[in-house]
């Protein structure tokens, strides 16, 4: 018994020694200020992020991100840390979102580098491994997106994955397997899956349309026909307007002067319009024509869909026209249940959030409503003063008068 003890404890260490945490950021302090460069690219003017947990938090250090502070700006920043390669495992990459601003229109994905980004020229044309994130802009922009380069191009989902658009911290969670599969989590919900090859155009189809087949020309695809021995009925043909025969010709209408009188036309209770033959069941008919396919000569399987070779380096580079979203809690692994675990505090954060929100709601409330009481008080000590004014300027007339 003690034996099996020992084997369950070592195949235990052993796991926990097998995952891996590649890179973690919390943001406890000031010291991402050394870890992360701001991008210098010309052209563009760039905003500037500061550390703060935003005006409605749950704990104000542990909520502590990397918030953007200036409207119309782009952003752009970036940290290297030591590369690894996901080969043969699992690759987790997890971040929070809060955007307490309320956005209109701002990206809030992180992009995923190797070693060869130039930190300090970092923009939108640099070349990435992995996109991942929401981005909303109005009312048709609400995604979350996944995107990937393969062989030098980028390629999008195929898939709309819907993102969070509220004003408190989301977790947001991309799971790549070896197998080439592949999971998006929210607050540790699954919010999608699927193959790396179905939901990505990454190769060729595997099959293509045959292109020396073509349609017969006797396929017939029609399902109905017109009945041939059907024949339209003698009294069919009816005109579509008839003259009312309840008009009669005004008294004072003048043939000289008005012309002919005719009455006016109605709709012909007896009209049919256009005849056509009843459809009956083709006999000839053979079907919708399939284009017949063959294998495509172009498509390669690949077993390495999911692979990267060398991760080694994130970065924010993005465009907000409102500012304010929050960036926090930054992981990369190969372990999903310490994910899952690192982001299993989002409903107390939220919860705490709400909770503070809720009570500067009420404040800023009950504030509007006493500048309201004051703003009308005020104005009717006025209208007050204006008939004291009145009426003292209507007593100074009158013994004026008398005086008179």
């Amino acid at each position: 018994m003690k034996t099996v003890s020992k084997v369950l404890v070592l195949l235990g260490a052993v796991a926990l020694v097998s995952c891996e945490v590649f890179y973690e950021e919390k943001f406890v302090d000031d010291s991402w200020e050394k870890n992360w460069v701001q991008s210098k690219h010309p052209g563009k003017e760039f905003g500037v992020f500061k550390r703060t947990a935003g005006k409605f938090f749950n704990d104000e250090e542990a909520d502590a991100g990397l918030q953007t502070s200036q409207d119309a700006r782009f952003y752009g920043v970036s940290t290297k840390f030591t590369p690894f390669t996901n080969k043969d495992k699992l690759l987790v990459i997890q971040f929070s979102v809060k955007h307490e601003q309320n956005v209109d229109c701002a990206g809030a994905y992180l992009k995923v580098f190797d070693c060869a980004l130039d930190q300090k020229d970092l923009h939108g044309e640099s070349p990435y491994l992995i996109m991942f994130g929401p981005d909303i802009c109005g009312p048709g922009t609400k995604k979350v997106h996944v995107i990937f380069s393969y062989k030098g191009k980028n390629h999008l989902i195929k898939k709309e994955v819907r993102c969070k658009d509220d004003v408190f911290t989301h977790f947001y969670t991309l799971i790549v397997q070896p197998d080439n599969t592949y999971e998006v989590l929210i607050d540790n919900e699954k919010v999608e899956s699927g193959s790396l090859e179905e939901d990505w155009d990454f190769l060729p189809p595997k099959t293509i349309k045959d292109p020396e087949a073509k349609k017969p020309e006797d396929w017939d695809e029609r399902p109905t026909i017109a009945d041939p021995d059907d024949t339209k009925p003698e009294d069919w043909d009816k005109p579509e307007h008839i003259p009312d025969p309840d008009a009669t010709k005004p008294e004072d209408w003048d043939d000289e002067l008005d012309g002919e009188w005719e009455p006016p036309q109605i709709d012909n209770p007896e009209y049919k319009g256009e005849w056509k033959a009843k459809q009956i069941d083709n006999p000839a008919y053979k079907g919708a024509w399939k284009h017949p396919e063959i294998d495509n000569p172009e498509y390669a399987a690949d077993e390495n869909l999911y692979l990267r070779e060398e991760v080694c380096t994130v970065g924010l580079d993005l465009w907000q026209v409102k500012s304010g979203t929050i960036f926090d809690n930054f992981l990369f692994t190969d372990d999903a249940e310490y994910a899952k675990e690192a982001a299993a505090g989002f409903k107390a954060t939220q919860d705490g959030e709400k909770k503070m929100k809720d009570a500067q709601d009420e404040e800023e409330r009950k504030k509007a409503e006493a500048e309201a009481k004051t703003e009308e008080k005020d104005e009717d000590n006025e209208d007050l003063d204006d008939e004291i004014e009145d009426k003292a300027e209507g007593e100074a007339e009158a013994e004026n008068h008398d005086e008179l």
